[in-house]
């Protein structure tokens, strides 16, 4: 299983040094990835409950790098880990200028590129970027049908519903043919559907792996209805530790435990299949230093099992 970390674009921590001091813990102590998160907006009273814990944003989002452009921060100070997003809200900017940005990135990485595409949960973050909050699910099918075509066709056009994209030359190619992998976050059944029949994997968060693994066996199943080999699909489980100094009750992780609870936690993830486990230790009132700390403990734990 790879593992990897949450680069700290979020909080007090989002500067250059903090993304450099995390490139260089991932590079050096032997991590395989490094992820982005997304969010243009924290308001005040939000127009829908945090989806985890006990429903309030946490106020680190009220610092928010572009995941992007931190992710070529990145891609300019690393030379081996993989980077991603988890996850880009792919519906907040027309799908030619997103299919641009993020080939633009697959190069400059010289291919180091997954793509971790999500539908956001806050309404309010729609109102602010001027797209609608409904027809999510045709917005994505068509936004992919998009980064598709741009990919695969040196002249490339598109007409659909939504987007209409003139017959143009294309250039650019990402390293990767056809493209970079494309991964969704999705807990509904029309998700995961969509991650078995036309994706390259599944973004979830942590969870019980019983509970996990029983949805992982929904997108697989989805993917032999399509005609699809269920083993190209990889899952790339994102962590997100309270940690405790004390351990919690099992029915409480993975939502919150002692550091040595998670490493338990991710052996066991290990053995169940999941093929990358990426943590965001950011996610905890840490220190940069506690941060670098926790990560190399962690690794240290899970490579041992």
């Amino acid at each position: 299983m790879r593992l990897g970390l949450a680069l700290p674009t979020f909080g007090p921590d989002a500067t250059p040094d903090g993304i450099l001091r995390i490139c260089r813990t991932a590079e050096e102590t032997g991590y395989d990835s490094l992820w982005t998160g997304d969010r243009v907006l924290a308001p005040r009273v939000p127009g829908a409950p945090y989806p985890s814990g006990d429903g309030v944003m946490p106020r680190i989002y009220e610092n928010h790098m572009d995941p992007l452009t931190a992710l070529a921060f990145a891609a300019a100070h690393t030379t081996r880990v993989r980077l991603g997003t988890s996850t880009l809200n792919g519906l907040w900017q027309p799908p030619l200028m997103l299919a641009r940005s993020l080939t633009t990135l697959d190069v400059l990485s010289q291919g180091r590129l997954d793509v971790g595409l999500g539908l956001g949960w806050m309404p309010d973050e729609y109102t602010a970027v001027s797209v609608p909050w409904t027809g999510r699910g045709a917005r994505l099918d068509e936004t992919l049908d998009v980064l598709e075509g741009y990919w695969a066709d040196d002249v490339f056009s598109h007409q659909g519903p939504l987007f209409t994209v003139p017959e143009t030359m294309v250039g650019l190619k990402p390293c990767r043919r056809p493209g970079p992998p494309v991964f969704l976050a999705a807990f509904t059944p029309a998700g995961l559907r969509r991650i078995g029949r036309r994706l390259d994997g599944w973004l979830p968060v942590a969870m019980p792996l019983p509970h996990l693994m029983g949805m992982w066996d929904v997108v697989r199943k989805e993917a032999v209805e399509a005609g699809r080999d269920p083993d190209t699909l990889r899952m790339a489980l994102r962590v997100n530790p309270e940690l405790t100094e004390r351990a919690t009750d099992a029915d409480r992780m993975p939502r919150a435990g002692t550091l040595g609870q998670y490493v338990d936690y991710a052996r066991a993830a290990a053995e169940a299949g999941v093929h990358e486990l990426f943590v965001d230790f950011g996610q905890s009132p840490a220190t940069l230093d506690e941060r670098v700390d926790l990560a190399g403990r962690f690794l240290e734990g899970v490579r041992q099992g």
